[in-house]
């Protein structure tokens, strides 16, 4: 039996180039992953790659990194999401350096946020492929970025594995560093331990049921937290396969990942709730007679607040496919805890509730019927994941009772140790003690997010920072934002953002909304969208609105993961770049 193999036949490796090596050692003609490409056709191809060959490739990226980057010093990746992302975030790690999982500079709209995260960490290397590697050295160049070399993983051939010298890797060893979705000018880089990435990929596996015979589907950007955990950590740590396409092929044709998934048995996949909405209201009734979805082990719903009207409107157009119910899986996460905090029942629907807004607003969760007067209907995220999460006071450190809105704390092995060059702040988010609770339980990650345990569950209600509070009551803005939404036909749904701004008369909230692309600027009636809006909102919230501002579709500003900003559109708000320019 090989030394890196377990009794139980799971690898002792903990770290993910060792869990690498140890597959290409047991299963080396296996197949590891499976990239579909409809870059050429729109009905797509399919390329392998075995444990052996990713293992050699992996083996002459960190071969050739280990003699020009020294141990822990960061190294970025801006590579499209091909396999050759996969191998270079490996190769980064099997060298000893602290992958930077980021993008290419042809990503639209987020330039700006590329050249401040590269600034940010200061990475002298900067991984990428042959057909990327002219944007990203004039990228480089035009924003006089302290990056000393570009290199093209896809020109170094598998030969110079062999010269590579082993580099040991301890639990506490800096593996990455996950920047967060936020505002574009103040990025921050969670630092993920090899030990917090591997203890999170378990938590999960065991959490959402994958075995010897799963396979993940992602089309997850592989440098967003839930994309990277899915698609590399989750399967390494399985020793299971994983099958990868590119984000523009799913929005190009929504089918193509149901696809995906139903041709792969045992598939475990994850999207955020806009995906679900989006591919039931897109995939047409003969794509879906081609779809047998019954095998279909979890579908984890995330990173964006979890909708029940989208769940079954998922579940009413891929019911008829096969798709269970309880394979829908509503989860809780951030990247300061690698990614998976908590989530649904295994075996169990989705959990949802109705609650007084009033109350919750005062922070109090009282359930009401789902026909009462002012009712918020929130989606559990279930429970936490082998962690701890305690929902807190954050001023007096005292956790609330069930049923009390406070912020949420996580504790774990999987919780990252700070934010990369901010000491100060990283000793206030990460490393902090509940009061009367043992030392022993924590240090305790304070995540922002404000939340509520009701009957074992875990809610999410929202982010401190996005509370709205005007005239002394506190108002969610996805709440708002769906009353919004549904004020106007004119109105794109699921692109609307509402916040707080200052002003002689105190906090006053502001709505952006984009328009329907099937209206034209001409022909938008705006006085009655911006009536019925602000008639929609005053009568449900009894929040009076500063002003409603009709944008043109797309413009918009998002994050890297493809959600919209709530901080940078504040900004275009108040620096005033956000106007309807016109007919468009």
């Amino acid at each position: 039996m090989n030394s890196a193999i377990r009794n139980g036949g799971q690898p002792a490796a903990e770290d993910l180039p060792g869990l690498l090596s140890a597959w290409a050692a047991r299963h080396p003609d296996e197949v590891a992953l499976s990239y579909l490409d409809f870059r050429s056709h729109s009905g797509g191809s399919q390329s392998t790659w075995t444990w052996r060959e990713l293992d050699a490739r992996v083996g002459a990226v960190a071969a050739w990194l280990q003699r020009r980057v020294r141990k822990g010093a960061p190294v970025a990746i801006c590579i499209g999401q091909t396999p050759d992302y996969v191998i270079a975030f490996l190769g980064a790690l099997r060298a000893g350096a602290a992958a930077v999982p980021l993008f290419t500079p042809d990503m639209p709209g987020h330039a700006e946020r590329l050249a401040a995260v590269l600034g940010d960490c200061a990475s002298s290397t900067v991984l990428t492929t042959q057909d990327s590697a002219p944007s990203v050295t004039a990228f480089v160049e035009t924003h006089r970025l302290p990056v000393a070399q570009v290199i093209s993983v896809d020109t170094l051939p598998s030969a110079i594995a062999a010269h590579f010298e082993p580099v040991p890797l301890a639990q506490d060893d800096l593996a990455y560093l996950q920047y967060t979705s936020g505002s574009t000018g103040d990025p921050r880089g969670v630092m993920i331990t090899h030990g917090n990435v591997v203890a999170n990929a378990r938590q999960a596996n065991r959490a959402y049921g994958l075995r010897s015979d799963s396979v993940t589907v992602s089309w997850l950007p592989l440098f967003h937290d839930m994309g990277l955990v899915l698609s590399v950590a989750a399967p390494l740590v399985a020793g299971v396969r994983t099958v990868l396409m590119d984000p523009l092929a799913f929005v190009e044709r929504p089918e193509r990942w149901l696809r995906a998934l139903s041709v792969n048995p045992s598939a475990i996949s994850a999207a955020p709730s806009f995906a679900y909405a989006y591919a039931a209201s897109r995939v047409s009734d003969w794509e879906k007679s081609r779809l047998r979805l019954d095998t279909v082990t979890a579908l984890i719903d995330g990173s964006e607040p979890v909708q029940a009207g989208v769940i079954e409107r998922f579940r009413a157009a891929f019911g008829p496919c096969g798709l269970k119910p309880e394979v829908h899986r509503p989860s809780y996460g951030l990247a300061e805890a690698t990614v998976f905090v908590s989530t649904s029942r295994p075996g169990k629907g989705p959990v949802d509730r109705c609650f007084d807004r009033i109350a919750l607003a005062e922070g109090r969760a009282v359930q009401v019927s789902a026909d009462a007067d002012d009712v918020v209907r929130l989606v559990s995220c279930g429970q936490p994941i082998e962690q701890g999460v305690l929902v807190v006071d954050p001023k007096s450190r005292v956790p609330r009772p069930d049923g009390h809105v406070g912020e949420v704390w996580v504790a774990g092995p999987n919780v990252g140790t700070g934010y990369w060059n901010r000491p100060e702040e990283s000793g206030r988010v990460f490393r902090n003690a509940v009061a009367g609770a043992p030392a022993a339980d924590g240090p305790w990650l304070a995540t922002g997010d404000l939340g509520v345990l009701f009957d074992g569950e875990l809610y999410i209600t929202g982010r401190i920072k996005d509370l709205i509070v005007v005239d002394g009551r506190n108002h969610y803005p996805h709440d708002v934002e769906r009353t919004v939404e549904a004020a106007h036909e004119a109105i794109r749904p699921r692109n609307v953002v509402v916040f707080a701004v200052s002003g002689a008369d105190g906090e006053r909230a502001v709505v952006l909304a984009e328009r329907v692309k099937s209206v034209s600027a001409a022909d938008l009636d705006r006085p009655e969208v911006e009536a019925k809006v602000r008639a929609a909102v005053a009568e449900r919230h009894g929040l009076p609105l500063r002003e409603v501002r009709i944008v043109p579709p797309d413009s918009l500003p998002r994050t890297s993961s493809g959600k919209l900003s709530r901080i940078a559109c504040r900004e275009r708000y108040l620096a005033d770049s956000l106007a309807e320019t016109g007919p468009a």
